[in-house]
Protein backbone atom coordinates (compact mmCIF):
# COMPACT_ATOMS: atom_id res chain seq x y z
CA UNK A 1 0.00 0.00 0.00
CA UNK A 2 1.19 3.50 -0.99
CA UNK A 3 2.01 5.53 2.13
CA UNK A 4 0.01 8.40 3.41
CA UNK A 5 1.51 11.50 4.41
CA UNK A 6 -0.70 12.93 6.73
CA UNK A 7 -2.13 12.99 10.32
CA UNK A 8 -5.70 11.68 8.68
CA UNK A 9 -5.58 8.10 7.39
CA UNK A 10 -9.48 8.35 6.71
CA UNK A 11 -12.01 11.16 5.66
CA UNK A 12 -15.81 10.20 6.01
CA UNK A 13 -16.85 13.53 5.40
CA UNK A 14 -16.19 16.77 3.39
CA UNK A 15 -18.76 19.48 4.55
CA UNK A 16 -18.82 23.35 2.37
CA UNK A 17 -19.81 26.25 4.02
CA UNK A 18 -20.56 29.45 2.27
CA UNK A 19 -18.12 32.26 3.42
CA UNK A 20 -20.46 35.17 2.79
CA UNK A 21 -23.91 35.29 2.80
CA UNK A 22 -25.17 38.53 0.85
CA UNK A 23 -28.14 40.53 2.71
CA UNK A 24 -27.48 39.46 6.08
CA UNK A 25 -26.36 41.84 9.02
CA UNK A 26 -23.67 39.10 10.09
CA UNK A 27 -22.57 37.91 6.51
CA UNK A 28 -20.18 34.86 8.12
CA UNK A 29 -23.28 33.80 10.06
CA UNK A 30 -22.53 30.31 8.20
CA UNK A 31 -19.26 30.03 9.00
CA UNK A 32 -19.93 30.48 12.81
CA UNK A 33 -22.47 27.88 12.94
CA UNK A 34 -20.25 25.20 11.51
CA UNK A 35 -17.14 26.36 12.93
CA UNK A 36 -19.99 25.83 16.54
CA UNK A 37 -20.23 21.93 15.05
CA UNK A 38 -19.34 19.24 17.54
CA UNK A 39 -19.62 15.12 17.85
CA UNK A 40 -21.12 13.35 15.04
CA UNK A 41 -22.65 16.74 13.19
CA UNK A 42 -18.79 17.76 12.97
CA UNK A 43 -17.23 16.67 9.35
CA UNK A 44 -13.59 15.16 9.49
CA UNK A 45 -12.98 17.96 6.98
CA UNK A 46 -14.67 21.52 6.91
CA UNK A 47 -14.72 23.35 3.99
CA UNK A 48 -15.10 27.02 4.24
CA UNK A 49 -16.30 27.30 0.69
CA UNK A 50 -15.24 30.69 -1.31
CA UNK A 51 -16.14 29.50 -4.71
CA UNK A 52 -19.40 27.78 -6.11
CA UNK A 53 -21.30 28.23 -2.61
CA UNK A 54 -20.62 31.88 -2.14
CA UNK A 55 -21.70 34.52 -4.55
CA UNK A 56 -18.83 35.98 -6.70
CA UNK A 57 -19.45 39.54 -5.24
CA UNK A 58 -18.62 38.48 -2.14
CA UNK A 59 -15.93 36.55 -2.18
CA UNK A 60 -13.35 39.16 -1.47
CA UNK A 61 -15.73 39.25 1.70
CA UNK A 62 -15.54 35.51 2.43
CA UNK A 63 -11.38 35.93 2.67
CA UNK A 64 -11.97 37.96 5.31
CA UNK A 65 -14.51 36.67 7.14
CA UNK A 66 -12.70 32.84 6.82
CA UNK A 67 -9.74 34.84 8.52
CA UNK A 68 -11.99 36.00 11.36
CA UNK A 69 -13.98 33.02 11.90
CA UNK A 70 -11.31 31.08 11.93
CA UNK A 71 -8.78 32.70 14.18
CA UNK A 72 -11.40 32.67 16.68
CA UNK A 73 -12.72 29.72 16.31
CA UNK A 74 -10.75 27.44 14.85
CA UNK A 75 -8.38 26.00 17.76
CA UNK A 76 -11.57 24.67 19.26
CA UNK A 77 -13.11 22.79 15.63
CA UNK A 78 -12.82 19.33 16.06
CA UNK A 79 -12.04 18.34 12.36
CA UNK A 80 -9.42 19.99 9.64
CA UNK A 81 -10.38 23.00 8.27
CA UNK A 82 -9.28 23.37 4.39
CA UNK A 83 -10.75 26.03 2.92
CA UNK A 84 -12.13 26.08 -0.89
CA UNK A 85 -10.22 29.08 -3.03
CA UNK A 86 -11.24 30.02 -6.51
CA UNK A 87 -9.18 28.51 -9.50
CA UNK A 88 -9.82 27.42 -13.34
CA UNK A 89 -7.21 25.36 -15.93
CA UNK A 90 -8.31 28.19 -18.29
CA UNK A 91 -8.51 31.17 -16.48
CA UNK A 92 -5.54 33.24 -15.15
CA UNK A 93 -7.38 35.96 -13.52
CA UNK A 94 -9.43 33.41 -11.54
CA UNK A 95 -6.27 31.67 -10.64
CA UNK A 96 -4.25 35.41 -9.53
CA UNK A 97 -7.72 35.76 -7.37
CA UNK A 98 -7.52 32.59 -5.39
CA UNK A 99 -3.76 32.90 -4.99
CA UNK A 100 -4.23 36.30 -3.28
CA UNK A 101 -7.03 35.23 -1.17
CA UNK A 102 -4.68 32.67 -0.13
CA UNK A 103 -2.13 34.79 0.91
CA UNK A 104 -4.27 37.14 2.90
CA UNK A 105 -5.67 34.10 4.28
CA UNK A 106 -2.22 32.65 5.48
CA UNK A 107 -0.69 35.78 7.12
CA UNK A 108 0.56 34.74 10.04
CA UNK A 109 -0.49 38.69 11.93
CA UNK A 110 -4.01 37.06 11.13
CA UNK A 111 -3.97 34.05 13.25
CA UNK A 112 -6.01 32.36 10.95
CA UNK A 113 -3.32 30.12 9.55
CA UNK A 114 -2.08 28.36 12.41
CA UNK A 115 -5.64 26.75 12.45
CA UNK A 116 -5.55 25.68 8.68
CA UNK A 117 -4.71 22.53 7.60
CA UNK A 118 -4.47 23.17 3.43
CA UNK A 119 -6.85 24.32 0.61
CA UNK A 120 -9.22 22.78 -2.18
CA UNK A 121 -8.38 23.86 -5.32
CA UNK A 122 -11.29 23.20 -7.99
CA UNK A 123 -11.37 22.65 -11.59
CA UNK A 124 -7.85 21.67 -12.18
CA UNK A 125 -6.98 20.46 -15.65
CA UNK A 126 -4.17 18.44 -16.59
CA UNK A 127 -1.22 17.28 -14.54
CA UNK A 128 0.66 21.43 -15.43
CA UNK A 129 -2.25 22.30 -13.95
CA UNK A 130 -1.87 20.63 -10.63
CA UNK A 131 2.19 21.98 -10.42
CA UNK A 132 1.27 25.77 -11.08
CA UNK A 133 -1.51 25.00 -8.07
CA UNK A 134 1.37 23.52 -6.11
CA UNK A 135 4.00 26.51 -6.92
CA UNK A 136 1.46 29.20 -5.87
CA UNK A 137 1.05 26.97 -2.23
CA UNK A 138 5.00 26.82 -2.20
CA UNK A 139 5.23 30.78 -3.13
CA UNK A 140 2.57 31.62 -0.22
CA UNK A 141 4.70 29.41 2.36
CA UNK A 142 7.62 31.36 1.65
CA UNK A 143 5.86 34.80 1.50
CA UNK A 144 4.73 33.95 5.12
CA UNK A 145 7.95 31.84 6.26
CA UNK A 146 5.94 28.94 6.80
CA UNK A 147 7.45 25.38 6.42
CA UNK A 148 7.07 24.16 2.58
CA UNK A 149 4.87 21.54 2.51
CA UNK A 150 3.13 22.69 5.72
CA UNK A 151 -0.48 23.13 3.55
CA UNK A 152 -2.41 20.28 2.51
CA UNK A 153 -3.68 20.71 -1.35
CA UNK A 154 -6.45 18.75 -1.85
CA UNK A 155 -8.34 18.85 -5.78
CA UNK A 156 -11.54 18.55 -7.26
CA UNK A 157 -11.91 16.20 -10.44
CA UNK A 158 -14.29 18.23 -12.51
CA UNK A 159 -13.00 17.17 -16.25
CA UNK A 160 -11.59 14.80 -18.31
CA UNK A 161 -8.23 16.40 -18.07
CA UNK A 162 -8.15 16.09 -14.50
CA UNK A 163 -9.51 12.61 -14.22
CA UNK A 164 -6.16 11.68 -16.62
CA UNK A 165 -3.62 13.57 -14.81
CA UNK A 166 -4.40 11.40 -11.66
CA UNK A 167 -2.70 8.60 -13.77
CA UNK A 168 0.40 10.96 -13.95
CA UNK A 169 1.00 11.53 -9.92
CA UNK A 170 3.03 8.37 -9.27
CA UNK A 171 5.66 9.62 -11.90
CA UNK A 172 5.13 13.50 -10.46
CA UNK A 173 5.37 13.24 -6.70
CA UNK A 174 8.80 13.35 -5.11
CA UNK A 175 10.20 15.26 -7.76
CA UNK A 176 12.69 18.19 -6.80
CA UNK A 177 10.70 20.65 -9.10
CA UNK A 178 7.71 19.95 -7.40
CA UNK A 179 6.05 19.97 -3.90
CA UNK A 180 2.95 17.27 -4.90
CA UNK A 181 3.47 15.25 -2.18
CA UNK A 182 1.36 17.69 -0.12
CA UNK A 183 -1.75 16.02 -2.15
CA UNK A 184 -4.32 15.06 0.58
CA UNK A 185 -8.00 14.55 -0.61
CA UNK A 186 -9.07 13.98 -4.22
CA UNK A 187 -13.09 14.73 -4.37
CA UNK A 188 -15.22 14.15 -7.53
CA UNK A 189 -17.37 16.92 -9.14
CA UNK A 190 -19.63 15.21 -10.76
CA UNK A 191 -21.64 18.50 -11.74
CA UNK A 192 -19.27 20.00 -13.59
CA UNK A 193 -17.21 17.01 -14.98
CA UNK A 194 -20.70 16.44 -16.47
CA UNK A 195 -20.71 19.48 -18.12
CA UNK A 196 -17.17 18.96 -19.21
CA UNK A 197 -17.69 16.16 -20.67
CA UNK A 198 -20.99 17.25 -22.33
CA UNK A 199 -22.61 14.61 -20.91
CA UNK A 200 -26.79 14.09 -21.10
CA UNK A 201 -29.76 11.86 -19.64
CA UNK A 202 -33.21 12.31 -20.10
CA UNK A 203 -34.25 13.70 -17.22
CA UNK A 204 -31.77 15.97 -16.56
CA UNK A 205 -30.44 14.40 -13.60
CA UNK A 206 -26.37 13.78 -13.14
CA UNK A 207 -25.37 10.20 -14.61
CA UNK A 208 -23.94 7.98 -11.95
CA UNK A 209 -20.39 8.32 -13.36
CA UNK A 210 -19.27 4.81 -11.16
CA UNK A 211 -16.36 4.84 -14.07
CA UNK A 212 -15.06 8.23 -12.44
CA UNK A 213 -15.71 7.45 -9.06
CA UNK A 214 -13.81 3.78 -9.23
CA UNK A 215 -10.96 5.75 -11.44
CA UNK A 216 -10.84 8.66 -8.50
CA UNK A 217 -10.27 5.69 -5.38
CA UNK A 218 -8.03 3.94 -7.55
CA UNK A 219 -5.80 7.43 -8.18
CA UNK A 220 -5.45 8.29 -4.40
CA UNK A 221 -4.69 4.89 -3.96
CA UNK A 222 -1.80 4.96 -5.98
CA UNK A 223 -0.88 8.22 -4.96
CA UNK A 224 -0.79 7.97 -1.07
CA UNK A 225 -4.09 10.50 -1.25
CA UNK A 226 -7.88 9.90 -0.02
CA UNK A 227 -10.95 10.18 -2.73
CA UNK A 228 -14.29 11.68 -1.55
CA UNK A 229 -17.38 11.41 -3.72
CA UNK A 230 -18.93 14.49 -4.82
CA UNK A 231 -22.62 16.27 -3.23
CA UNK A 232 -25.27 14.23 -2.75
CA UNK A 233 -27.78 16.75 -3.78
CA UNK A 234 -31.19 15.17 -2.84
CA UNK A 235 -30.80 16.02 1.24
CA UNK A 236 -34.40 14.41 2.04
CA UNK A 237 -33.11 11.03 0.29
CA UNK A 238 -31.34 9.39 3.31
CA UNK A 239 -31.70 5.91 1.27
CA UNK A 240 -30.25 6.89 -1.40
CA UNK A 241 -27.25 8.92 0.36
CA UNK A 242 -26.85 5.82 2.27
CA UNK A 243 -26.67 3.47 -0.98
CA UNK A 244 -24.54 6.28 -2.85
CA UNK A 245 -22.30 5.90 0.40
CA UNK A 246 -22.65 1.68 0.13
CA UNK A 247 -21.25 1.78 -3.47
CA UNK A 248 -18.45 3.97 -2.62
CA UNK A 249 -17.03 1.66 -0.02
CA UNK A 250 -16.93 -1.21 -2.22
CA UNK A 251 -14.63 0.76 -4.34
CA UNK A 252 -12.63 1.69 -1.37
CA UNK A 253 -14.20 5.74 -1.85
CA UNK A 254 -14.69 5.82 2.14
CA UNK A 255 -15.72 9.46 1.93
CA UNK A 256 -18.13 11.61 0.83
CA UNK A 257 -19.30 15.32 0.39
CA UNK A 258 -21.95 16.53 2.95
CA UNK A 259 -24.12 19.74 2.56
CA UNK A 260 -25.81 19.34 5.87
CA UNK A 261 -25.13 18.63 9.65
CA UNK A 262 -27.91 16.38 8.86
CA UNK A 263 -25.87 14.47 5.86
CA UNK A 264 -22.38 14.47 8.11
CA UNK A 265 -23.93 12.70 10.95
CA UNK A 266 -25.02 9.56 8.13
CA UNK A 267 -21.53 9.78 6.72
CA UNK A 268 -19.75 9.94 9.71
CA UNK A 269 -21.64 7.00 10.35
CA UNK A 270 -21.95 5.19 7.55
CA UNK A 271 -18.38 3.34 6.77
CA UNK A 272 -17.92 2.29 10.85
CA UNK A 273 -18.83 -0.79 11.66
CA UNK A 274 -22.58 -1.83 12.56
CA UNK A 275 -23.10 -2.19 15.95
CA UNK A 276 -24.96 -5.41 16.15
CA UNK A 277 -24.67 -8.28 13.28
CA UNK A 278 -27.46 -9.28 11.21
CA UNK A 279 -28.56 -11.94 8.57
CA UNK A 280 -29.24 -11.41 5.36
CA UNK A 281 -32.06 -13.18 3.02
CA UNK A 282 -32.09 -12.82 -1.12
CA UNK A 283 -35.76 -13.40 -0.54
CA UNK A 284 -36.58 -13.73 -5.11
CA UNK A 285 -34.19 -10.92 -5.60
CA UNK A 286 -34.69 -8.72 -3.27
CA UNK A 287 -32.05 -8.71 -0.09
CA UNK A 288 -34.05 -8.63 3.16
CA UNK A 289 -32.35 -7.77 6.91
CA UNK A 290 -34.07 -10.94 8.70
CA UNK A 291 -35.34 -10.32 12.74
CA UNK A 292 -33.50 -11.68 15.48
CA UNK A 293 -36.25 -12.93 17.87
CA UNK A 294 -34.64 -15.23 20.69
CA UNK A 295 -31.44 -16.69 18.68
CA UNK A 296 -33.43 -17.45 15.37
CA UNK A 297 -33.14 -15.60 12.41
CA UNK A 298 -36.70 -14.82 11.10
CA UNK A 299 -38.64 -14.44 7.61
CA UNK A 300 -42.06 -13.77 7.27
CA UNK A 301 -42.48 -12.12 4.21
CA UNK A 302 -44.26 -13.26 1.30
CA UNK A 303 -41.39 -13.80 -1.42
CA UNK A 304 -40.23 -17.15 0.05
CA UNK A 305 -41.60 -19.26 1.90
CA UNK A 306 -40.20 -23.34 3.10
CA UNK A 307 -42.81 -26.21 4.45
CA UNK A 308 -41.98 -29.54 5.33
CA UNK A 309 -42.71 -32.52 3.27
CA UNK A 310 -42.63 -36.33 3.73
CA UNK A 311 -39.09 -36.56 1.98
CA UNK A 312 -37.73 -32.84 3.21
CA UNK A 313 -39.33 -29.77 2.12
CA UNK A 314 -40.60 -27.78 -0.53
CA UNK A 315 -38.81 -24.05 -0.88
CA UNK A 316 -40.72 -21.96 -2.87
CA UNK A 317 -39.16 -19.10 -4.06
CA UNK A 318 -41.57 -16.30 -6.11
CA UNK A 319 -43.24 -18.96 -8.49
CA UNK A 320 -40.83 -21.88 -8.16
CA UNK A 321 -41.51 -24.21 -5.87
CA UNK A 322 -38.79 -27.15 -5.30
CA UNK A 323 -38.22 -30.23 -3.18
CA UNK A 324 -35.36 -30.70 -1.21
CA UNK A 325 -33.44 -32.28 0.93
CA UNK A 326 -31.89 -31.45 4.37
CA UNK A 327 -28.67 -31.24 2.78
CA UNK A 328 -29.70 -29.88 -0.52
CA UNK A 329 -31.82 -27.10 1.51
CA UNK A 330 -28.99 -26.16 3.61
CA UNK A 331 -26.82 -25.68 0.53
CA UNK A 332 -29.72 -23.65 -1.12
CA UNK A 333 -30.13 -21.46 1.80
CA UNK A 334 -26.12 -20.87 1.97
CA UNK A 335 -26.46 -19.28 -1.19
CA UNK A 336 -29.27 -16.82 -0.35
CA UNK A 337 -27.72 -15.89 3.30
CA UNK A 338 -25.48 -13.88 4.21
CA UNK A 339 -23.77 -12.20 7.29
CA UNK A 340 -23.04 -8.50 8.14
CA UNK A 341 -20.59 -8.71 11.29
CA UNK A 342 -20.61 -6.59 13.83
CA UNK A 343 -17.59 -4.82 15.48
CA UNK A 344 -17.19 -7.25 18.33
CA UNK A 345 -17.57 -9.69 15.49
CA UNK A 346 -15.10 -8.35 13.32
CA UNK A 347 -12.76 -7.48 16.26
CA UNK A 348 -13.34 -11.41 17.88
CA UNK A 349 -12.41 -13.07 14.30
CA UNK A 350 -9.53 -10.63 14.52
CA UNK A 351 -8.27 -11.34 18.36
CA UNK A 352 -8.80 -15.36 17.33
CA UNK A 353 -6.72 -15.45 14.15
CA UNK A 354 -3.87 -13.43 15.88
CA UNK A 355 -3.67 -15.70 18.49
CA UNK A 356 -3.50 -18.57 16.16
CA UNK A 357 -0.87 -16.68 14.76
CA UNK A 358 0.83 -16.20 17.50
CA UNK A 359 0.79 -20.37 18.37
CA UNK A 360 2.35 -20.72 14.47
CA UNK A 361 -0.69 -21.33 12.44
CA UNK A 362 -0.98 -19.72 9.00
CA UNK A 363 -4.70 -20.04 8.61
CA UNK A 364 -7.88 -21.32 10.77
CA UNK A 365 -11.15 -22.08 9.62
CA UNK A 366 -14.05 -19.85 11.12
CA UNK A 367 -17.58 -20.83 11.48
CA UNK A 368 -20.75 -18.49 10.83
CA UNK A 369 -24.13 -20.90 12.10
CA UNK A 370 -27.09 -19.76 12.22
CA UNK A 371 -31.04 -20.84 13.30
CA UNK A 372 -33.31 -19.41 10.22
CA UNK A 373 -37.09 -19.91 10.71
CA UNK A 374 -39.14 -19.63 7.33
CA UNK A 375 -42.44 -18.81 7.92
CA UNK A 376 -43.09 -21.33 10.88
CA UNK A 377 -40.40 -23.88 9.51
CA UNK A 378 -36.44 -23.94 11.40
CA UNK A 379 -33.41 -25.03 10.10
CA UNK A 380 -29.95 -24.76 10.98
CA UNK A 381 -27.32 -23.52 8.42
CA UNK A 382 -23.69 -23.38 8.72
CA UNK A 383 -20.96 -22.61 6.73
CA UNK A 384 -16.88 -22.29 7.59
CA UNK A 385 -14.39 -19.80 5.91
CA UNK A 386 -10.36 -19.91 5.78
CA UNK A 387 -9.00 -17.12 7.64
CA UNK A 388 -5.11 -16.53 6.36
CA UNK A 389 -3.06 -13.57 6.24
CA UNK A 390 -4.84 -11.66 3.45
CA UNK A 391 -8.22 -12.31 5.20
CA UNK A 392 -6.65 -10.44 8.45
CA UNK A 393 -5.88 -7.81 6.32
CA UNK A 394 -8.52 -7.12 4.22
CA UNK A 395 -10.68 -7.27 7.46
CA UNK A 396 -8.69 -4.23 9.17
CA UNK A 397 -9.89 -1.53 6.91
CA UNK A 398 -12.57 -1.10 9.26
CA UNK A 399 -10.92 -1.38 12.06
CA UNK A 400 -7.85 0.65 11.07
CA UNK A 401 -10.89 3.56 10.16
CA UNK A 402 -12.32 3.14 13.56
CA UNK A 403 -8.68 3.81 15.26
CA UNK A 404 -8.34 6.63 12.99
CA UNK A 405 -11.93 7.86 13.94
CA UNK A 406 -10.91 7.09 17.68
CA UNK A 407 -7.54 8.67 17.68
CA UNK A 408 -8.28 11.84 16.11
CA UNK A 409 -12.01 12.83 16.93
CA UNK A 410 -12.10 12.75 20.79
CA UNK A 411 -15.52 14.60 20.59
CA UNK A 412 -16.95 12.06 19.03
CA UNK A 413 -15.33 9.12 21.81
CA UNK A 414 -19.09 8.96 23.92
CA UNK A 415 -21.10 8.66 20.59
CA UNK A 416 -18.41 5.91 19.92
CA UNK A 417 -18.85 3.98 23.31
CA UNK A 418 -22.51 4.54 23.55
CA UNK A 419 -22.50 2.60 20.33
CA UNK A 420 -20.22 -0.07 20.89
CA UNK A 421 -19.76 -0.57 24.69
CA UNK A 422 -16.41 0.59 26.29
CA UNK A 423 -15.01 -2.79 26.24
CA UNK A 424 -16.03 -3.57 22.80
CA UNK A 425 -13.91 0.28 21.69
CA UNK A 426 -10.78 -1.08 24.24
CA UNK A 427 -10.32 -3.95 22.14
CA UNK A 428 -10.64 -2.50 18.80
CA UNK A 429 -8.21 0.07 19.48
CA UNK A 430 -5.66 -2.58 20.52
CA UNK A 431 -5.75 -5.52 17.47
CA UNK A 432 -3.83 -5.07 14.95
CA UNK A 433 -1.16 -3.18 16.50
Amino acid sequence: MTERRHDREFVRTFFTSPTAVEGEDDSAKMLRRAAGLRGMQAPDVWVPDNEDATAPSMRDEGAENIVKVISEHGAEFPGEIHPRMVWHRDSPETRYQGFQHMLAITDPERGAVEHIDGFVIPEVGGIDDWKKADEFFTIVENEHGLDEGSLAMSVIIESGEAELAMGDLRDEMGKPTNNLERLFLLVDGEVDYTKDMRAMTPTGELPAWPELRHNTSRGASAAGCIAVDGPYDDIRDVEGYHERMTENQAKGMLGIWSLTPGQVVEANTSPLPPKTGSWLLDADGEEVELASEDGVEAYDGDRLSLEPTDGGYELRVGGDARELTDDELREELLGLTSYVPSMDDIVDSMEEFEAAKEAGRGAIAMTQSATLRIGGTEIDIAKDRMWDEATYQAAMTPISLFQDVYENRPDQHEELEDRYGAGVVERAMEVGL
